[in-house]
């Protein structure tokens, strides 16, 4: 699995920092900076909760 980030349209609403703080950071430019791109298949449901969380549609999930 890996997080993938479309930042022309992340607009750092930070939606997936706080469903999943250990994966994703907003960072000082206000984009969304990955913390692990290839997390461990065990934290997919978290991820997944925090990709679908984001109202930009800004992140996806690859297998």
């Amino acid at each position: 699995m890996r997080i993938v980030v479309d930042r022309d349209k992340c607009e750092g609403l930070g939606m997936c920092e706080a469903m999943a703080h250990e994966f994703f950071e907003v960072g000082e430019d206000g984009f969304v900076e990955l913390l692990d791109e290839r997390p461990a298949e065990s934290h997919r449901q978290d991820i997944a909760a925090a990709v679908d969380a984001c109202p930009v549609l800004a992140l996806s999930l690859a297998d």
